[in-house]
């Protein structure tokens, strides 16, 4: 596993599992997916919230996320690819069910071709 994969891993579990649900955004810098609230992460990850901030704090100097004040944490174009590449390794079926048959390719040769072929 790569640096900060497991919280990825668990970001994708819970919006494909357990949300069933994800929130996307598009701008020119591409596409970014809403990330789960801290404390649902520490929660699903068994952890103490507090162990988690500081990795979000490597994770946004990584340049895969980013945190705004009151408006929550969402994937960068580096972080977007990160977790399509894991929904398509490890949910692929799922992914598909919950983003559209259609745009799981097309967010996944948008943000750089990550998963299958």
């Amino acid at each position: 596993m790569s640096t900060h994969d497991d919280i990825f891993e668990a970001a994708a579990r819970i919006l494909l599992l357990d949300d069933r649900c994800v929130t996307l955004s598009f701008s020119p810098e591409g596409v970014s997916f809403r990330f789960p609230t801290t404390r649902k992460l520490a929660e699903h990850l068994g952890i103490p919230h507090y162990y988690v901030l500081p990795r979000f704090g490597e994770m946004e100097r990584d340049g895969l996320i980013r945190r705004a004040e009151r408006v929550g944490i969402s994937t960068t174009a580096a972080g977007t690819q990160r977790l399509l590449s894991i929904m398509a390794e490890r949910y692929p079926e799922r992914a598909e069910e919950i983003l559209g048959a259609a745009v799981f390719p097309a967010l996944q040769a948008r943000s750089g071709g990550y998963g299958r072929d």
